[in-house]
Protein backbone atom coordinates (compact mmCIF):
# COMPACT_ATOMS: atom_id res chain seq x y z
CA UNK A 1 0.00 0.00 0.00
CA UNK A 2 1.37 3.43 -0.96
CA UNK A 3 1.95 6.14 1.59
CA UNK A 4 -0.93 8.16 0.11
CA UNK A 5 -3.39 5.34 0.66
CA UNK A 6 -2.00 4.69 4.13
CA UNK A 7 -2.45 8.36 4.97
CA UNK A 8 -6.04 8.43 3.71
CA UNK A 9 -6.88 5.24 5.56
CA UNK A 10 -5.17 6.32 8.81
CA UNK A 11 -6.72 9.78 8.92
CA UNK A 12 -10.13 8.28 8.09
CA UNK A 13 -9.80 5.99 11.12
CA UNK A 14 -8.85 8.97 13.30
CA UNK A 15 -11.86 10.92 11.97
CA UNK A 16 -14.18 8.03 12.87
CA UNK A 17 -12.66 7.74 16.34
CA UNK A 18 -13.22 11.45 16.95
CA UNK A 19 -16.81 11.11 15.75
CA UNK A 20 -17.27 8.18 18.15
CA UNK A 21 -16.14 10.39 21.02
CA UNK A 22 -18.54 13.10 19.89
CA UNK A 23 -21.52 10.78 19.78
CA UNK A 24 -20.48 8.64 22.77
CA UNK A 25 -19.22 11.30 25.19
CA UNK A 26 -19.89 14.85 24.01
CA UNK A 27 -18.98 17.21 21.18
CA UNK A 28 -17.26 19.49 23.67
CA UNK A 29 -14.92 16.66 24.64
CA UNK A 30 -14.33 15.71 21.03
CA UNK A 31 -13.45 19.27 19.99
CA UNK A 32 -11.19 19.70 23.03
CA UNK A 33 -9.26 16.59 21.97
CA UNK A 34 -9.21 17.75 18.35
CA UNK A 35 -7.80 21.17 19.26
CA UNK A 36 -5.03 19.66 21.36
CA UNK A 37 -4.29 17.22 18.54
CA UNK A 38 -3.84 20.17 16.16
CA UNK A 39 -1.45 21.95 18.54
CA UNK A 40 0.45 18.73 19.18
CA UNK A 41 0.72 18.22 15.42
CA UNK A 42 2.45 21.60 15.09
CA UNK A 43 4.89 20.61 17.85
CA UNK A 44 5.47 17.28 16.16
CA UNK A 45 6.22 19.02 12.85
CA UNK A 46 8.79 21.21 14.60
CA UNK A 47 10.58 18.22 16.11
CA UNK A 48 10.32 16.36 12.79
CA UNK A 49 12.18 19.24 11.11
CA UNK A 50 15.01 18.80 13.61
CA UNK A 51 15.14 15.01 13.83
CA UNK A 52 13.55 13.82 10.59
CA UNK A 53 15.33 16.32 8.35
CA UNK A 54 18.70 16.66 10.08
CA UNK A 55 18.97 13.93 12.70
CA UNK A 56 19.28 16.35 15.65
CA UNK A 57 18.36 14.66 18.92
CA UNK A 58 16.66 17.57 20.71
CA UNK A 59 15.65 16.56 24.23
CA UNK A 60 14.68 20.12 25.12
CA UNK A 61 11.38 20.48 23.28
CA UNK A 62 9.85 21.62 26.56
CA UNK A 63 11.96 24.80 26.60
CA UNK A 64 10.75 25.98 23.20
CA UNK A 65 7.15 25.26 24.21
CA UNK A 66 7.51 27.20 27.46
CA UNK A 67 9.15 30.19 25.76
CA UNK A 68 6.26 30.29 23.29
CA UNK A 69 3.82 30.21 26.20
CA UNK A 70 5.67 33.05 27.91
CA UNK A 71 5.41 35.08 24.70
CA UNK A 72 1.62 34.81 24.87
CA UNK A 73 1.73 36.42 28.32
CA UNK A 74 4.21 39.17 27.47
CA UNK A 75 2.33 40.14 24.32
CA UNK A 76 -1.33 39.87 25.33
CA UNK A 77 -1.49 40.62 29.06
CA UNK A 78 -2.14 44.25 29.94
CA UNK A 79 0.75 46.18 31.53
CA UNK A 80 0.60 46.41 35.32
CA UNK A 81 1.14 50.16 35.78
CA UNK A 82 1.79 49.99 39.53
CA UNK A 83 4.46 47.33 39.06
CA UNK A 84 6.17 49.35 36.33
CA UNK A 85 6.16 52.42 38.55
CA UNK A 86 7.56 50.42 41.47
CA UNK A 87 10.44 48.71 39.72
CA UNK A 88 10.32 49.18 35.98
CA UNK A 89 13.25 51.60 35.87
CA UNK A 90 15.49 49.32 37.95
CA UNK A 91 14.63 46.30 35.79
CA UNK A 92 15.52 48.34 32.71
CA UNK A 93 18.87 49.29 34.25
CA UNK A 94 19.57 45.67 35.15
CA UNK A 95 18.81 44.62 31.58
CA UNK A 96 21.11 47.32 30.18
CA UNK A 97 23.96 46.21 32.45
CA UNK A 98 23.37 42.59 31.40
CA UNK A 99 23.53 43.44 27.70
CA UNK A 100 26.49 45.76 28.25
CA UNK A 101 28.36 43.10 30.17
CA UNK A 102 27.86 40.50 27.45
CA UNK A 103 28.84 42.86 24.64
CA UNK A 104 31.80 44.20 26.57
CA UNK A 105 33.05 40.68 27.30
CA UNK A 106 32.84 39.82 23.60
CA UNK A 107 34.82 42.94 22.65
CA UNK A 108 37.49 42.26 25.29
CA UNK A 109 37.82 38.70 24.02
CA UNK A 110 38.32 39.93 20.46
CA UNK A 111 40.51 43.00 21.08
CA UNK A 112 43.00 41.65 23.61
CA UNK A 113 45.29 38.89 22.44
CA UNK A 114 45.28 35.61 24.37
CA UNK A 115 47.28 36.29 27.51
CA UNK A 116 47.07 36.54 31.28
CA UNK A 117 46.08 40.19 30.84
CA UNK A 118 42.97 39.22 28.85
CA UNK A 119 41.98 36.71 31.50
CA UNK A 120 42.33 39.22 34.31
CA UNK A 121 40.57 42.06 32.48
CA UNK A 122 37.72 39.80 31.34
CA UNK A 123 37.23 38.36 34.83
CA UNK A 124 37.15 41.77 36.50
CA UNK A 125 34.77 43.13 33.86
CA UNK A 126 32.36 40.20 34.26
CA UNK A 127 32.39 40.44 38.06
CA UNK A 128 31.75 44.20 37.98
CA UNK A 129 28.98 43.89 35.39
CA UNK A 130 27.30 41.08 37.31
CA UNK A 131 27.47 43.03 40.58
CA UNK A 132 25.88 46.12 39.02
CA UNK A 133 23.17 44.05 37.37
CA UNK A 134 22.32 42.24 40.60
CA UNK A 135 22.25 45.53 42.52
CA UNK A 136 19.43 46.88 40.37
CA UNK A 137 17.73 43.54 39.72
CA UNK A 138 17.22 42.35 43.31
CA UNK A 139 15.71 45.62 44.48
CA UNK A 140 13.43 45.81 41.44
CA UNK A 141 12.22 42.20 41.76
CA UNK A 142 11.27 42.69 45.41
CA UNK A 143 9.34 45.89 44.66
CA UNK A 144 7.49 44.44 41.65
CA UNK A 145 6.50 41.19 43.35
CA UNK A 146 5.10 43.14 46.32
CA UNK A 147 2.55 44.99 44.16
CA UNK A 148 -0.82 43.28 44.74
CA UNK A 149 0.90 39.90 44.88
CA UNK A 150 -2.34 37.92 45.08
CA UNK A 151 -3.54 39.19 41.68
CA UNK A 152 -0.51 40.49 39.81
CA UNK A 153 2.95 40.86 41.36
CA UNK A 154 4.56 41.03 37.93
CA UNK A 155 5.08 43.56 35.15
CA UNK A 156 2.43 42.18 32.79
CA UNK A 157 2.71 42.46 29.03
CA UNK A 158 2.05 44.78 26.12
CA UNK A 159 -1.73 44.42 25.92
CA UNK A 160 -1.68 43.51 22.22
CA UNK A 161 -3.98 41.00 20.45
CA UNK A 162 -3.00 37.49 21.47
CA UNK A 163 -2.65 36.31 17.86
CA UNK A 164 0.51 38.43 17.60
CA UNK A 165 2.03 36.30 20.33
CA UNK A 166 2.05 33.24 18.07
CA UNK A 167 4.59 34.86 15.78
CA UNK A 168 6.47 36.35 18.74
CA UNK A 169 6.55 32.92 20.38
CA UNK A 170 8.19 31.47 17.29
CA UNK A 171 10.75 34.30 17.19
CA UNK A 172 11.53 33.95 20.92
CA UNK A 173 11.97 30.18 20.65
CA UNK A 174 14.20 30.69 17.61
CA UNK A 175 16.32 33.14 19.60
CA UNK A 176 16.71 30.64 22.44
CA UNK A 177 17.59 27.94 19.90
CA UNK A 178 20.28 30.19 18.42
CA UNK A 179 21.82 30.62 21.88
CA UNK A 180 21.59 26.89 22.65
CA UNK A 181 23.03 26.11 19.22
CA UNK A 182 26.04 28.35 19.85
CA UNK A 183 26.68 26.41 23.06
CA UNK A 184 25.75 22.82 22.25
CA UNK A 185 25.80 22.23 18.50
CA UNK A 186 28.95 20.49 17.39
CA UNK A 187 28.74 18.05 20.28
CA UNK A 188 28.17 14.37 19.66
CA UNK A 189 24.48 13.50 19.38
CA UNK A 190 24.16 11.99 22.86
CA UNK A 191 25.95 14.94 24.45
CA UNK A 192 23.77 17.33 22.47
CA UNK A 193 20.64 15.59 23.81
CA UNK A 194 21.92 15.89 27.39
CA UNK A 195 22.82 19.55 26.86
CA UNK A 196 19.39 20.45 25.44
CA UNK A 197 17.64 18.59 28.27
CA UNK A 198 19.73 20.43 30.87
CA UNK A 199 19.16 23.84 29.28
CA UNK A 200 15.45 23.06 29.07
CA UNK A 201 15.30 22.34 32.81
CA UNK A 202 17.21 25.56 33.52
CA UNK A 203 14.70 27.51 31.43
CA UNK A 204 11.73 26.01 33.28
CA UNK A 205 13.39 26.72 36.63
CA UNK A 206 13.78 30.38 35.64
CA UNK A 207 10.11 30.62 34.66
CA UNK A 208 9.04 29.05 37.96
CA UNK A 209 11.13 31.37 40.12
CA UNK A 210 11.13 34.76 38.36
CA UNK A 211 7.79 35.96 39.73
CA UNK A 212 8.31 39.53 38.52
CA UNK A 213 8.22 38.21 34.95
CA UNK A 214 5.90 35.17 34.99
CA UNK A 215 4.26 35.11 38.46
CA UNK A 216 6.07 31.77 38.90
CA UNK A 217 3.99 28.97 40.38
CA UNK A 218 1.16 31.44 41.12
CA UNK A 219 0.38 31.30 37.37
CA UNK A 220 -0.92 33.97 35.02
CA UNK A 221 -4.65 33.68 34.38
CA UNK A 222 -7.24 35.64 32.44
CA UNK A 223 -5.30 35.89 29.18
CA UNK A 224 -7.20 37.47 26.29
CA UNK A 225 -8.89 35.28 23.71
CA UNK A 226 -8.88 35.50 19.93
CA UNK A 227 -12.41 34.03 19.90
CA UNK A 228 -15.71 35.04 21.58
CA UNK A 229 -16.46 34.27 25.21
CA UNK A 230 -19.22 31.80 26.00
CA UNK A 231 -21.03 34.20 28.31
CA UNK A 232 -21.18 36.83 25.56
CA UNK A 233 -22.52 34.31 23.05
CA UNK A 234 -25.24 33.23 25.47
CA UNK A 235 -26.50 36.83 25.58
CA UNK A 236 -26.30 37.46 21.82
CA UNK A 237 -29.53 37.33 19.85
CA UNK A 238 -27.80 36.16 16.67
CA UNK A 239 -26.30 33.17 18.47
CA UNK A 240 -29.55 32.27 20.20
CA UNK A 241 -31.34 32.44 16.85
CA UNK A 242 -28.62 30.25 15.35
CA UNK A 243 -29.15 27.65 18.08
CA UNK A 244 -32.93 27.79 17.52
CA UNK A 245 -32.46 27.33 13.78
CA UNK A 246 -30.09 24.42 14.32
CA UNK A 247 -32.36 22.69 16.84
CA UNK A 248 -35.52 23.27 14.81
CA UNK A 249 -38.64 22.97 16.94
CA UNK A 250 -36.96 20.78 19.53
CA UNK A 251 -36.56 23.59 22.10
CA UNK A 252 -40.00 25.15 21.81
CA UNK A 253 -40.68 28.86 22.27
CA UNK A 254 -39.91 29.22 25.99
CA UNK A 255 -36.47 30.87 26.21
CA UNK A 256 -36.56 30.85 30.00
CA UNK A 257 -36.80 27.08 30.34
CA UNK A 258 -33.95 25.09 31.87
CA UNK A 259 -33.60 22.94 28.76
CA UNK A 260 -33.23 26.01 26.55
CA UNK A 261 -30.56 27.60 28.78
CA UNK A 262 -28.61 24.34 29.01
CA UNK A 263 -28.69 23.87 25.25
CA UNK A 264 -27.44 27.41 24.64
CA UNK A 265 -24.64 26.93 27.18
CA UNK A 266 -23.49 23.69 25.55
CA UNK A 267 -23.76 25.22 22.09
CA UNK A 268 -21.64 28.23 23.13
CA UNK A 269 -18.87 25.91 24.29
CA UNK A 270 -18.97 23.99 21.04
CA UNK A 271 -18.96 27.21 18.99
CA UNK A 272 -15.90 28.58 20.82
CA UNK A 273 -14.00 25.33 20.32
CA UNK A 274 -14.90 25.33 16.61
CA UNK A 275 -13.48 28.85 16.33
CA UNK A 276 -10.26 27.67 17.95
CA UNK A 277 -10.21 24.68 15.60
CA UNK A 278 -10.38 26.98 12.58
CA UNK A 279 -7.43 29.05 13.82
CA UNK A 280 -5.29 26.08 14.80
CA UNK A 281 -6.08 24.17 11.61
CA UNK A 282 -5.10 27.18 9.52
CA UNK A 283 -1.72 27.43 11.25
CA UNK A 284 -1.16 23.68 10.94
CA UNK A 285 -1.93 23.65 7.21
CA UNK A 286 0.37 26.62 6.56
CA UNK A 287 3.26 25.06 8.47
CA UNK A 288 2.61 21.66 6.88
CA UNK A 289 2.68 23.18 3.39
CA UNK A 290 5.88 25.11 4.10
CA UNK A 291 7.48 22.01 5.64
CA UNK A 292 6.63 19.92 2.57
CA UNK A 293 8.08 22.57 0.25
CA UNK A 294 11.24 22.78 2.35
CA UNK A 295 11.67 19.00 2.52
CA UNK A 296 11.38 18.56 -1.23
CA UNK A 297 13.59 21.54 -2.07
CA UNK A 298 17.36 21.45 -2.67
CA UNK A 299 17.76 22.64 0.92
CA UNK A 300 15.77 19.68 2.18
CA UNK A 301 17.78 17.21 0.11
CA UNK A 302 20.98 18.78 1.43
CA UNK A 303 19.79 18.42 5.04
CA UNK A 304 18.96 14.77 4.54
CA UNK A 305 22.33 14.21 2.90
CA UNK A 306 24.00 15.72 5.98
CA UNK A 307 21.81 13.56 8.22
CA UNK A 308 22.68 10.36 6.38
CA UNK A 309 26.43 10.96 6.03
CA UNK A 310 28.03 13.99 7.68
CA UNK A 311 31.51 13.00 6.55
CA UNK A 312 30.57 12.89 2.88
CA UNK A 313 28.61 16.15 3.16
CA UNK A 314 31.56 17.87 4.82
CA UNK A 315 33.84 16.60 2.06
CA UNK A 316 31.52 18.32 -0.43
CA UNK A 317 32.12 21.65 1.34
CA UNK A 318 28.99 21.82 3.52
CA UNK A 319 29.26 23.60 6.87
CA UNK A 320 27.67 20.92 9.05
CA UNK A 321 27.45 22.91 12.29
CA UNK A 322 25.99 25.95 10.55
CA UNK A 323 23.35 23.88 8.78
CA UNK A 324 22.48 22.06 12.00
CA UNK A 325 22.07 25.40 13.74
CA UNK A 326 19.83 26.58 10.93
CA UNK A 327 17.46 23.63 11.08
CA UNK A 328 17.52 23.64 14.89
CA UNK A 329 16.36 27.26 14.91
CA UNK A 330 13.60 26.62 12.36
CA UNK A 331 12.25 23.59 14.21
CA UNK A 332 12.34 25.40 17.56
CA UNK A 333 10.46 28.35 16.05
CA UNK A 334 7.64 26.01 14.97
CA UNK A 335 7.50 24.49 18.45
CA UNK A 336 7.44 27.99 19.96
CA UNK A 337 4.41 28.87 17.84
CA UNK A 338 2.66 25.77 19.16
CA UNK A 339 3.57 26.76 22.73
CA UNK A 340 1.93 30.16 22.28
CA UNK A 341 -1.13 28.50 20.75
CA UNK A 342 -1.42 26.14 23.73
CA UNK A 343 -1.28 28.98 26.26
CA UNK A 344 -3.87 30.86 24.21
CA UNK A 345 -6.19 27.85 24.29
CA UNK A 346 -5.75 27.36 28.04
CA UNK A 347 -6.17 31.07 28.76
CA UNK A 348 -3.43 30.84 31.38
CA UNK A 349 0.31 30.35 31.74
CA UNK A 350 1.34 27.69 34.29
CA UNK A 351 5.14 27.22 34.49
CA UNK A 352 4.73 24.31 36.89
CA UNK A 353 2.87 22.26 34.26
CA UNK A 354 5.84 22.07 31.90
CA UNK A 355 7.23 18.59 32.46
CA UNK A 356 9.42 16.46 30.14
CA UNK A 357 6.82 13.66 29.97
CA UNK A 358 4.20 15.87 28.30
CA UNK A 359 6.30 18.33 26.38
CA UNK A 360 9.28 16.23 25.27
CA UNK A 361 8.65 12.50 25.58
CA UNK A 362 5.14 12.54 24.10
CA UNK A 363 6.28 14.74 21.20
CA UNK A 364 9.03 12.24 20.43
CA UNK A 365 6.47 9.42 20.53
CA UNK A 366 4.36 11.33 18.00
CA UNK A 367 7.24 11.64 15.55
CA UNK A 368 8.34 8.00 15.99
CA UNK A 369 4.82 6.59 15.61
CA UNK A 370 3.97 8.66 12.57
CA UNK A 371 7.29 8.23 10.80
CA UNK A 372 10.26 10.55 11.21
CA UNK A 373 11.12 12.49 8.07
CA UNK A 374 7.50 12.38 6.87
CA UNK A 375 5.46 15.52 7.56
CA UNK A 376 2.06 13.83 7.27
CA UNK A 377 3.42 11.06 9.47
CA UNK A 378 4.31 13.60 12.17
CA UNK A 379 0.76 14.98 12.06
CA UNK A 380 -0.78 11.50 12.15
CA UNK A 381 1.45 10.48 15.04
CA UNK A 382 0.32 13.56 16.97
CA UNK A 383 -3.34 12.68 16.49
CA UNK A 384 -2.88 9.04 17.47
CA UNK A 385 -0.70 9.78 20.49
CA UNK A 386 -2.83 12.55 21.97
CA UNK A 387 -6.09 10.71 21.33
CA UNK A 388 -4.75 7.60 23.05
CA UNK A 389 -3.31 9.68 25.90
CA UNK A 390 -6.68 11.30 26.64
CA UNK A 391 -9.03 8.41 25.96
CA UNK A 392 -6.95 5.68 27.63
CA UNK A 393 -8.25 6.67 31.08
CA UNK A 394 -12.02 6.64 30.38
CA UNK A 395 -11.62 3.51 28.25
CA UNK A 396 -9.74 1.78 31.10
CA UNK A 397 -12.38 2.80 33.64
CA UNK A 398 -15.14 1.50 31.35
CA UNK A 399 -13.27 -1.77 30.86
CA UNK A 400 -12.66 -2.15 34.63
CA UNK A 401 -16.35 -1.58 35.35
CA UNK A 402 -17.23 -4.19 32.74
CA UNK A 403 -14.91 -6.75 34.33
CA UNK A 404 -16.20 -5.88 37.80
CA UNK A 405 -19.73 -6.75 36.74
CA UNK A 406 -18.62 -10.40 36.62
CA UNK A 407 -16.84 -10.31 39.98
CA UNK A 408 -18.38 -10.77 43.41
CA UNK A 409 -18.68 -7.63 45.54
CA UNK A 410 -16.27 -9.07 48.12
CA UNK A 411 -13.57 -9.73 45.54
CA UNK A 412 -10.57 -7.43 46.27
CA UNK A 413 -9.77 -7.30 42.56
CA UNK A 414 -12.79 -5.03 41.99
CA UNK A 415 -11.36 -2.10 43.92
CA UNK A 416 -7.87 -2.70 42.59
CA UNK A 417 -9.04 -2.47 38.97
CA UNK A 418 -10.82 0.82 39.64
CA UNK A 419 -7.71 2.25 41.33
CA UNK A 420 -5.26 1.34 38.57
CA UNK A 421 -7.55 2.17 35.63
CA UNK A 422 -6.75 5.94 35.56
CA UNK A 423 -3.01 5.14 35.36
CA UNK A 424 -3.37 2.78 32.40
CA UNK A 425 -2.57 5.53 29.89
CA UNK A 426 1.15 4.93 30.45
CA UNK A 427 0.69 1.22 29.75
CA UNK A 428 -1.37 1.96 26.66
CA UNK A 429 1.20 4.44 25.29
CA UNK A 430 4.03 2.00 25.95
CA UNK A 431 2.12 -0.81 24.26
CA UNK A 432 1.36 1.32 21.19
CA UNK A 433 5.01 2.37 20.92
CA UNK A 434 6.28 -1.21 21.27
CA UNK A 435 3.86 -2.53 18.64
CA UNK A 436 4.76 0.18 16.14
CA UNK A 437 8.50 -0.27 16.69
CA UNK A 438 8.11 -4.03 16.33
CA UNK A 439 5.94 -4.16 13.22
CA UNK A 440 6.48 -0.68 11.69
CA UNK A 441 9.97 0.42 12.83
CA UNK A 442 10.00 3.31 10.34
CA UNK A 443 6.60 4.54 11.52
CA UNK A 444 3.08 4.27 10.16
CA UNK A 445 3.92 6.62 7.27
CA UNK A 446 7.64 6.07 6.63
CA UNK A 447 9.86 8.62 4.95
CA UNK A 448 9.94 8.49 1.17
CA UNK A 449 12.38 9.78 -1.41
CA UNK A 450 12.17 13.50 -2.36
CA UNK A 451 8.99 14.25 -4.25
CA UNK A 452 7.04 11.39 -2.73
CA UNK A 453 6.09 12.88 0.66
Amino acid sequence: MSNTRKAVFSFSIMFLLLLAVGFGQSWNVMLAIFNLCLISAVMSLGLNIQWGYAGLFNAGVMASTAVGGLAAVLVSYSPVAKAWNAGGTEIGMAFLFLVGTVLGAILIWKWIKPSRLRTVVLTLFLVLGYALMRFYYEDAAIKIEAVDAAKTGFLGGLGLPVLFSWAVGGIAAAGLAWLVGRIALGLRSDYFAIATLGISEIMISILKNEDWLTRGVKNVTGLARPVPYEVDLQKSDWFINLVLWFEGNGLGDDRTSEAFRETVMLASGVFVKICYSGLFLSVLLIILALSALALNSPWGRMMRAIRDNETAAAAMGKDITSRHRQVFIIGSAVIGIAGAMLTTLDGQFTPGSYIPLRYTFLIWVMVILGGSGNNLGAVLGAFITWFAWIEAEPASVWLAEGINSFLHESNPLRQHLLEVAPQMRMVVMGLILILVLRFRPRGILPEQSPGGN
